[in-house]
């Protein structure tokens, strides 16, 4: 069993196109489960939800991450899976995952990601930032995970105490006390269409910056709100 966990909040413009890929993947949905951890959207994102998901709650714990360990805590499989609600899967996505886990050794399993909103500017962007991340991947320096595209062994993500709950990077933190407990795999075929509304909504370097100067001052600087602001 593979445990799909999907955050959302006020996500009801996109999530029934995040939820119809994933009905609509080639493993037998006897195999998978999906579950919405929602952060008390104020629109129609629970009701959409509900019609394809197998579990729909209200968080309690912090942010996008606290939101994913909640998820993980009632998760079923021995697999988790995390994405996002304005992502979309691809019908092999799930199948992929399974392959990666039939090593044993293999505790994080995670890839790259196109853009949904594929103009020339962000497939530029993404084509850079999946280059640093598999650059990342065969040097050992830098394991770019994204909380969109990644899977962990249900027991070893537990065991390494999930993700800590902060406004950025928490996906790229939890990689690096993964890897010390079983091997981390980058699949470059393992993609999935990645929203960039962010970065055209607020500008893509304004983005990045906030990014990295959260993560480097560790992870709750108040300067930026990077994960606090609404979305178009």
């Amino acid at each position: 069993m593979i445990s799909v966990v999907i955050p959302s909040f006020n996500e009801e413009e996109r999530i029934e196109r995040c939820l119809i890929s994933l009905t609509k993947q080639n493993l037998p949905k006897d195999e998978y489960e999906i579950i919405v951890v929602d952060g008390g959207s104020k629109d129609k994102t629970r009701e959409i939800a509900e019609k394809y998901a197998d579990l729909v709650f209200i968080q309690t714990s912090p942010k996008v991450g606290g939101a994913r360990n909640d998820g993980a805590l009632r998760a079923k499989g021995t697999i988790i899976a995390t994405t996002d609600a304005d992502t979309i899967l691809p019908p092999d996505w799930l199948s992929r995952i399974k392959k990666g886990f039939e090593n044993p050794d293999v505790v994080l399993l995670y890839g790259p990601v196109k853009p949904v909103e594929a103009t020339i500017k962000n497939r530029l962007y993404l084509f850079l930032a999946n280059s640093f991340a598999h650059i990342g991947y065969l040097t050992g320096t830098v394991l770019f995970t994204l909380g969109c595209n990644s899977a962990f062994r249900a027991d070893v993500f537990k065991k390494a105490g999930m993700y800590r709950v902060s406004d950025a990077g928490d996906d790229l933190e939890v990689a690096h006390r993964m890897r010390t407990l079983g091997k981390v795999r980058f699949d470059r075929k393992l993609f999935v269409w990645f929203s960039m509304r962010r970065y055209d909504q607020f500008g893509a370097l304004k983005s990045i910056y906030e990014w990295f100067y959260i993560v480097f001052h560790g992870g709750d600087a108040d300067k930026y709100q990077y994960t606090k602001r609404e979305y178009r």
